[in-house]
């Protein structure tokens, strides 16, 4: 018997649907949805262990897959079964996390996961903009401590118009692509790139997702009230103590208030920090201590944030003595790596990246193997983030989730400034190796340096910043921070970055921890953010102005041209003979595609020398060579025959035609020995198909002048036997043997 299933349907406006139904699927969770658009189907269980960790954060596990049979295919590789996480995936968890981590209570330790499934692939439909409303809804129907539902909507904009959720096709002709999660009160999460859009744009497209979020909010709701809403569990609350806070607050916050009014540098304001802390601690005895020295060390960091915010809202001033809108002292560098294609070093204050730039051909291009999408990027952005790039020691256990973040923030906002005609495929590799503050955003500026140190031809160079924001609901007082440090990421109510050019937005990653963010505010800092952006871009054109005009001497350089389909097999020759020993004589790397349209080969080649690329060329010219009908070229003897003489055109070695004995001279020959001698270079006149052999036709007499007195040769006598005619005149004819039938 199939169970009661309970459904809700949410209309998208235009004619699509999205349907959360419960009850069927997953039971044993402690929550389980299925969401479905179109034939898109994602299923999402929660389940959140009852016991508390002994730990002081919360240990969430999102976690979304998308299953091969989901579209029909079977898994890549040698192990036909789904493994570790694509980045796509991995790109998909964190905008999941980062809206519902803040939703759970402080003081709440249990081990939560959330999983989310593509089960059914739709084309029509990008399951990721769904992923955050099925993650909500399933939390709705479960008993956990949760604040409010959230949901997350894709906006893009087609012709001035804002849509939400739109297709892959749709997004491919939007000058807009935002992922926006929020609460039906407040936005909590931005994260997309923009085709050089306004803040105020920005501002729009995030007020029109706002308003798709609020009615996927209110279908969860009812969903959950329609499935029997659970009461919240109970759980051991965090032990406070009001008068020890009051204390350890009284101890700390003027000495905090004091090092941070000082303005010094991150070691000596952590060195005193740790120092003021351990004066509070002295004041316990160690009996005390063993008894709460925990809470005297939570209450020490309330205090202490409470005052560095307190700094900023009062006197305008920042842990490292900049006023809010103050950029650190920036420097940079270009060509800095000798044999690398292109390298900068950018350095922000404490932060440091260190790019580089490998050109190469579409095969190496990064290839995009997902069941809900197959492509390939010929830009890509790697970011790396050793431990010792903050000082630590820890161990390294792979590409972590934070990395393929950050580099994704990256590489959106430096794409769209990578021409269309761009012959290479450009891989960019980020080494932080300083980080307090925003390392993404110094990521962004490094490659833009080490693109145009490779000499790719960028359309406008880009500039990014992390901007901060520090309020007081009670006063109304609101800091907006240029540039932040590391600390004041964690101390502030928003955190965001921003990169552009000098004309608008083209990426940004925001994280508002603040209810009820006005509108106003946000475009405020996002004017400030423009500033900022602006001044950093100043400093990157100084250092670079514009790209070289050509690759360095010991990159490769690229060459493309095409070829018609049918010499696509003649260029790569029997088992690929031809094309290896090309490459082999020219070191040369030669690529060929197809032009799925025209049907034309599309040949790269690349390499570092411009006479291998050259002869490349030429050997392609002398494949493609086809001569025109009435033109004269340059040919050389290379065999003797009986009737005549093989040449080779000089500007297509290895196209050969017969040069007839009959074309050789305007005077009888008898062989063609007697006239030309092996290796001779001479001209002759191309004729196209000889409609009586059938062949090429070329001749060498035609550009000669005739001889005086010349008689051309009789045509040839007409041996013919007789025909019909003469059989009919023949005695022996058929009318004739009647004739002799008659007589008899």
């Amino acid at each position: 018997m199939i169970p009661k299933v309970y459904k809700e349907v949410i209309d998208l406006g235009d004619g699509r649907e999205i349907s959360i139904e419960t009850g069927k699927l997953a039971k044993q969770a402690h929550g389980s949805v299925v969401v479905q658009s179109g034939k898109c189907m994602l299923l999402c269980t929660v389940v959140s262990n009852y016991e508390q960790k002994d730990l002081d954060f919360l240990p969430l596990t999102v976690d979304y897959r998308e299953k091969f049979a989901a579209a029909g295919r079977y898994p890549g590789g040698f192990f036909k079964r789904e493994a570790r996480p694509s980045d796509g995936e991995v790109l998909t968890m964190r905008l999941v996390d980062r809206v519902l981590r803040p939703l759970f209570p402080k003081d709440y330790h249990s081990e939560t996961q959330v999983m989310i499934q593509l089960m059914s692939h739709d084309e029509d439909v990008m399951p990721d903009a769904m992923a955050g409303l099925a993650a909500s809804a399933a939390i709705q129907l479960s008993d956990f401590p949760f604040e409010c539902a959230i949901s997350e909507a894709r906006v893009g904009r087609v012709n001035g118009e804002f849509i939400i959720n739109p297709t892959r096709a749709q997004l491919e002709e939007s000058d807009i692509d935002m992922m926006i999660g929020a609460s039906a009160d407040s936005v909590m999460m931005v994260e997309g790139e923009m085709d050089e859009i306004s803040e105020e744009e920005m501002a729009d497209a995030i007020k029109f997702a706002h308003e798709a979020i609020k009615v996927q909010c209110a279908a969860q709701l009812r969903l959950a009230e329609a499935f029997g809403k659970k009461e919240v569990r109970e759980y051991p609350a965090e032990r406070e103590d009001a008068d020890l806070k009051e204390k350890v607050h009284a101890m700390a916050y003027d000495k905090v208030y004091a090092i941070a009014k000082a303005g010094s540098s991150k070691k000596e304001r952590g060195m005193a920090f740790s120092e003021i802390k351990e004066e509070v601690k002295a004041t316990f005895s160690e009996e005390e201590l063993e008894d709460f020295g925990d809470l005297v060390s939570k209450y020490y960091r309330a205090a202490e944030k409470a005052a560095i915010r307190d700094l900023t809202l009062n006197e305008g001033l920042r842990l490292d003595g900049r006023q809010t809108v103050d950029i650190r002292p920036i420097w940079c560098e270009t060509d800095y790596l000798p044999s690398v294609h292109g390298s900068a070093i950018f350095t922000r204050g404490e932060t440091q990246a260190l790019a580089t730039v490998t050109l190469g051909t579409s095969r190496e291009a990064n290839k995009i193997d997902m069941p809900s999408y197959e492509g390939e990027e010929t830009f890509y952005l790697h970011y790396n983030f050793p431990p010792f790039c903050t000082g630590e020691a820890r161990p390294i256990r792979g590409t972590s989730r934070r990395e393929v973040g950050h580099g994704n923030l990256a590489q959106r906002g430096l794409k769209g400034m990578v021409p269309d005609d761009c012959p290479y495929t450009v891989r960019v590799v980020s080494e932080v190796l300083e980080s307090n503050g925003s390392s993404s955003m110094a990521t962004v500026c490094a490659g833009t340096m080490a693109m145009m140190d490779a000499g790719i031809q960028m359309t406008k160079p880009v500039s990014g910043i992390a901007m901060g924001l520090i309020s007081d609901a009670d006063s109304g007082k609101y800091a907006v921070l240029s540039d932040i440090l590391g600390d004041e990421d964690h101390l502030g109510d928003m955190d965001f970055k921003v990169t552009g050019t000098a004309d608008g937005i083209t990426a940004c990653q925001m994280d508002i921890k603040v209810k009820g963010l006005s509108y106003e505010i946000l475009v405020n800092a996002l004017q400030q953010a423009r500033a900022g952006r602006l001044h950093i871009l100043d400093k990157l054109t100084e250092t670079i102005a514009t790209p070289r005009e050509d690759v360095k001497d010991y990159a490769p350089k690229m060459v493309t041209t095409r070829i018609a389909n049918d010499y696509i097999g003649a260029l790569i020759g029997p088992g690929g003979k031809v094309i290896q020993e090309l490459q082999k004589e020219t070191g040369c790397t030669i690529v060929i595609n197809e032009d799925p349209v025209t049907e034309e080969g599309i040949v790269e080649i690349l390499g570092t020398g411009q006479d291998g690329i050259n002869a490349v060329l030429a050997k392609i010219d002398s494949i493609t060579f086809k001569p025109t009908v009435g033109n004269t070229y340059k040919v050389k003897v290379i065999k003797m025959l009986d009737f005549g003489a093989v040449v080779e055109y000089l500007d297509a070695p290895g196209n050969e035609v017969l040069l007839h004995v009959s074309e050789i001279a305007w005077e009888r020959t008898e062989n063609a020995s007697d006239v030309l001698s092996m290796g001779e270079e001479l001209e002759v006149k191309y004729f196209g198909i000889d409609k009586r052999t059938r062949k090429e036709k070329v001749s060498r007499k035609a550009l000669m002048d005739k001889p005086e007195g010349y008689v051309p040769r009789p045509p040839r006598e007409n041996n013919d036997r007789g025909g019909r005619d003469n059989r009919n005149r023949d005695n022996r004819g058929r009318d004739n043997r009647n004739r002799d039938r008659n007589k008899d």
